[in-house]
């Protein structure tokens, strides 16, 4: 099974409190790049990104709040094409089974994924970022088939 990703990402931004600076710094200077796809952002990220660059960002609920999971959930339907997560690996989060399993689909259903600034630098500065991509993704049917799971 293969889905193609259009050459106008559908771009998910997550940051932790303490890499929120980070990914704001990033924004602002791949802004222009940014405003040519379609944004979504957990609720605070999204706040601050939609003020502070004037952005237009779909936002879903705050991440402890569930908004990490509405993302997963957004991949698992072919809804996010792209996954930037400024995660902080020195600070233990509260949610961090959500974390896991929004990784999880994002690496399951093959969804280029940045999780900090070098990542996302390569990610959005590749020619690929403006052109459609036929994104190989799993054969989930033949998956559910193997392990009876209908």
């Amino acid at each position: 099974m293969a889905g193609t990703l259009a050459p106008q990402k559908r771009v998910a931004l997550i940051a932790h409190d303490n890499k929120k600076p980070d990914l704001l710094d990033w924004a602002r200077f791949n802004q222009s790049t940014l405003s040519r796809h379609v944004l979504f952002a957990t609720g605070t990220t999204g706040d601050m990104l939609a003020k502070e660059l004037d952005l237009l960002v779909t936002r879903f609920a705050s991440g402890p709040l569930g908004g990490d999971q509405q993302i997963g959930a957004a991949i698992a339907e072919d809804r996010i094409d792209l996954l930037v997560f400024f995660w902080d690996p020195l600070e233990p989060q509260p949610h961090d089974p959500d974390i896991k399993a929004l990784l999880r689909l994002a690496v399951l259903y093959n969804i280029p994924t940045a999780c900090n600034r070098s990542s996302a630098d390569f990610i959005i500065s590749s020619p690929l970022m403006n052109e459609a991509y036929p994104r190989p993704t799993p054969d989930l049917d033949r998956y559910v088939r193997r392990h009876q799971l209908v």
